[in-house]
């Protein structure tokens, strides 16, 4: 997952507390839908998993066109890519239950 994806989803977020707070966001007119953004990372984890996955499938087949290091290299920016939306989702949650424990 590439960090545009990332500092795009932190602005979104910073744009909600914005509005949340009763503050008007800075560029609320270029903003991207947050759920639209939030599937398109989804989507991209989903593929680098996959494409290591079948990488490593065909290693393991002894494809000629396919070699060690590119299927390490595919298989550790899969498990970046994961972990980092791991860690976005964890800190979602946090954001969530913050607000839900906030009083109105």
């Amino acid at each position: 997952m590439n960090t545009q994806g990332i500092d795009q989803l932190l602005r979104e977020l910073s744009q909600t507390a914005a509005k949340a707070g009763g503050q008007e966001p800075a560029d609320a007119a270029g903003a991207a839908n947050f759920a639209d953004l939030l599937k398109a990372s989804l989507d991209q984890v989903n593929a680098a998993q996959q494409q290591a996955t079948s990488m490593q499938q065909a290693f393991d087949a002894n494809d000629p066109n396919v070699n060690l290091q590119e299927v390490m290299v595919s298989l550790q920016k899969a498990n970046l890519s994961f972990q980092t939306m791991v860690q976005v989702r964890n800190r979602l949650v946090t954001a969530y239950q913050e607000i839900m424990n906030m009083q109105v």
